[in-house]
């Protein structure tokens, strides 16, 4: 079997798979395409309303191919590059999707793999799950915004201890951190996570998304100019349809219904 990204449906759920068998699901160049196609179809699928990023066979994602990355090393620069961007257009894609991403971490997740979980808007790990940054170890950087994301969720001391020490990383430390939102027992990630988005599937989407473009800008504004981003998306959401159904619902004591 080859490495790909299966997609499923559970409900209102897409699930997207990294499958890379006898590989603990290493990331290959075939994937970051047809994962970008995945969630750009996703954006425009009304009836998705969560995405859940999982690996298969109890592991998230060992990460890049390293005999591949050996591979690049005789390619040009411009080939080194794209090869690179191709890994950012899939954290991207993740981070502009309009539904909630939540990744379902089982095993591990390192390098790569790491940045993609932390590209989710959150994470579910199982207890013994490790995560790891480890590219210090073979003389590399990381990629895939792995330290801008560390940094903006972590004191820059520990940010730059993930980093620089290389170590893997207990699911329960990052849970203490705030980097894990929940754990769960081993096994049980992928049902905590469908159980989870399908929570979310019944809040209002033109809500979250307008949440989520909040957040992803908040750490870019100043109070001022975020006080004005936040009335600009109250006053849209206050004028569509789906406030008027929440408060309805709200005031009539029933749950709302939102289309």
């Amino acid at each position: 079997m080859s490495a790909e990204i299966q997609a499923s449906r559970h409900d209102a759920t897409l699930i997207l798979t990294i499958s890379n068998p006898g590989a603990k699901n290493a990331l290959h160049p075939d994937m970051f395409a047809a994962a970008i196609e995945v969630l750009t179809t996703a954006e425009r699928d009304d009836s998705i309303r969560a995405v859940v990023l999982t690996g298969a066979d109890n592991f998230f994602c060992a990460g890049g191919n390293l005999n591949k990355l050996l591979d690049l090393r005789v390619m040009e620069r411009g080939e080194q590059m794209d090869a690179v961007d191709s890994l950012r257009g899939w954290i991207e894609a993740i981070r502009d999707c309009p539904k909630p991403v939540i990744a379902a971490v089982e095993g591990a997740a390192a390098g790569a793999g790491f940045s993609l979980a932390l590209a989710c808007d959150l994470i579910v790990a199982g207890n013994t799950a490790k995560f790891a940054m480890s590219y210090v170890k073979v003389g590399l950087t990381p990629d895939g915004g792995a330290s801008w994301f560390l940094t903006q969720s972590l004191p820059r001391q520990l940010a730059t201890e993930i980093l620089i020490d290389g170590k893997p990383l207990a699911a329960t430390r990052l849970h203490e951190l705030g980097v894990v939102n929940k754990l769960v027992t081993d096994g049980t990630t992928l049902d905590a996570a469908l159980n989870w988005a399908d929570e979310l599937a019944s809040l209002s989407c033109e809500a979250v998304d307008r949440i989520k473009l909040l957040v992803r800008e908040a750490n870019d504004n100043t109070l001022s100019r975020h006080f004005e981003a936040e009335k600009q998306h109250f006053v849209d959401s206050l004028n569509h349809r789906d406030s008027l159904e929440g408060i309805n619902a709200f005031l009539e004591k029933r749950a709302p219904r939102y289309k």
